[in-house]
């Protein structure tokens, strides 16, 4: 063994220089990996701030330790194989390859922590960044594989974006729902049509429910039943949806539903039944106001025998007491949202009865929240409807039942 040491020696004797370029950068490599990086999680880890967190989180401090050694790598080579030309040409390109795949792992980390740490803020949060992020990564992939082959086959990277051009259409076809997943996805980005945790429906996929994540490939709905829906992003944006978003934000929730009344127990109020009515607290100030008008406009404009015919008059209904009862039971329900729409408004009748419609909004968005709420309004005006002489339309109604009853025992 002896013996082969003179001949080693002597061989490695001219390679000394990068031989000792090599030791400065794998030094440098240890330094910045055992030194420098633990002293920037130790500060990280006792700043106020989350973005450092997130960069170690994501190994972007490890990852850039890397690029100490490649520059040091790239910076000497020129000098220690000055005399050896086609060996510089060969470690320069590979040491090349070696730079461009660590600037992109670290490009690949430092969007992973702007995409967490964008989501920490709370007004950003739900952000549809995650596809945007994708994208970008992307095509730093395609920049990076593109660099790394020119190296490689030492052409320009010109030269192989042009030869690129007789590949297009075998690349639309095999990456066919990336291209189409990446330009919706900076879509729903840019416009902001769509963040996670967004409630929307899309009848057309049968999806209806919370959006758990937005890629670059898919959107991902978490629907009612807690199934799971996976939507492309461009098959999103190509069919309608809907999102419930805007609605959360307005702080009101809209209350749109009807009593349908049975037309049979409509009619004027009589005067045995405006003492009981006008006890009731909400409705008083209209009925006193009420009664004032339509008495000074009878005695204004009817003689004394005139009063005997209803039609000859002015007088209050049970339907249009009712309909002022429901607009000041909503006006007093601390629930409702005073700052919007509200009304109480009589539809088309049909054949199922004369609709009454309530129309508000409630404070709470929550959907437990609103349900509760609109059925405690609902409870409230049906069970108060017999103190106006109203009922409900159902069908078969309770009145035919009872007159069929009525024919079948007098024919018996």
């Amino acid at each position: 063994m002896k013996e082969y040491l003179p001949i080693i020696f002597e061989a490695i004797l001219p390679y000394r220089s990068l031989i000792v370029l090599g030791i400065v950068a794998l030094l440098s490599l240890f330094i910045a990996q055992k030194i420098f990086s633990p002293i920037f999680k130790h500060f990280a880890k006792h700043t106020k701030g989350q973005w450092d967190d997130m960069l170690v989180q994501y190994k972007a401090v490890d990852r850039s330790a890397h690029i100490i050694p490649a520059t040091i790598i790239a910076m000497g080579l020129p000098y220690v194989l000055s005399l050896h030309p086609e060996l510089l040409k060969i470690l320069s390109r590979a040491n090349n390859i070696y730079f461009i795949i660590i600037a992109y792992l670290v490009l690949d980390s430092l969007l992973s922590a702007i995409g967490a740490i964008i989501q920490l803020d709370t007004r950003k949060k739900g952000l549809p960044i995650r596809g945007l992020l994708q994208a970008i990564k992307l095509l730093g992939f395609i920049v990076c594989a593109i660099l790394v082959l020119s190296q490689i086959s030492e052409k320009s990277p010109l030269f192989l974006l042009s030869g690129l051009g007789a590949l297009t259409a075998v690349f639309m076809l095999v990456f066919k729902d990336t291209i189409l997943g990446f330009v919706a996805g900076i879509q729903i980005a840019t416009l902001d049509l769509i963040r996670t945790g967004d409630w929307i429906e899309a009848p057309k996929q049968n999806a209806d429910g919370d959006v758990i994540d937005v890629s670059l490939t898919s959107v991902r709905i978490r629907n009612w039943d807690n199934t799971i829906t996976s939507i492309p992003p461009y098959e999103l944006l190509s069919s309608s949806f809907k999102n419930w978003r805007a609605m959360s934000e307005s702080g009101g929730r809209r209350i749109k539903r009807s009593l349908f009344i049975d037309v049979q127990s409509i009619g004027f109020l009589s005067a045995s039944e405006i003492p009981g009515l006008l006890k009731i607290k909400l409705l008083r100030p209209y009925l006193e106001e009420k009664l004032r008008e339509v008495e000074n406009y009878n005695k204004a404009t009817l003689d004394s025998e005139d009063f005997e015919v209803l039609a000859n008059g002015r007088h209050l209904t049970n339907l249009g007491t009712f309909r002022a009862y429901c607009l000041a039971y909503l006006k007093d329900k601390s629930e409702i949202n005073g700052d919007m729409t509200l009304m109480v408004r009589q539809l088309q009748s049909g054949p199922e009865g004369q609709p009454i419609e309530i129309y508000t909004f409630t404070k709470d968005t929550n959907w437990v929240s609103y349900e509760n709420i609109q059925s405690d309004i609902f409870d409230h005006l049906i069970a108060i409807l017999p103190l106006f002489g109203l009922r409900l339309f159902q069908s078969p109604t309770g009145n035919d039942l009872h007159g069929y009853h009525r024919l079948e025992s007098s024919s018996v």
